[in-house]
């Protein structure tokens, strides 16, 4: 393991035994932790080192939540291309898609739409991201991928 990764789990009091555990706090493995920071060098690390890219938190999201949360488009094509699921829906039924149209963040509504993101797909409240888009851009690019 590169001393950095060790380093870096250290800090967040994660054990350096299992990548894809919560840490003390429960709501983020190591993955996600480096997500929601922008630490494009530690995700390619833990995935590097084989952290699953697969585990949930307790509010049923992925890594791909977090790195959408931060912002890094380098972070959020880099899980994409390691395969993780694109539009894992949560424990309401929402998306990526459906956070980032909630959130205004229109820079991301594109990159996840041309990556794939299945904008048809419907939160527990029967509400799209077109629904929930919360910004003119983020209307409008979802209304041109209809």
């Amino acid at each position: 393991m590169k001393p950095e990764l060790t380093a870096f789990l250290a800090q967040h009091g994660f054990p350096p035994e299992d990548l894809s555990s919560s840490g003390p706090d429960g709501r983020f493995t190591p993955l996600m932790r480096a997500c929601k920071e922008g630490r494009l060098d530690m995700v390619e690390a833990l995935l590097e080192a084989g952290a699953d890219i697969a585990v949930t938190n307790a509010d049923g999201c992925n890594a791909l939540w977090l790195a959408c949360y931060n912002g890094s488009h380098a972070i959020i094509g880099r899980l994409i291309d390691a395969g993780i699921d694109l539009d894992l829906q949560n424990g309401n039924g929402a998306t990526c898609l459906m956070y980032v149209a909630s959130n205004s963040k229109a820079d991301l509504v594109e990159l996840l739409l041309r990556r794939g993101a299945a904008r048809e797909l419907r939160n527990f409240d029967d509400f799209s991201a077109l629904d929930l888009a919360a910004s003119r851009d983020c209307l409008r690019l979802l209304r041109q991928a209809a």
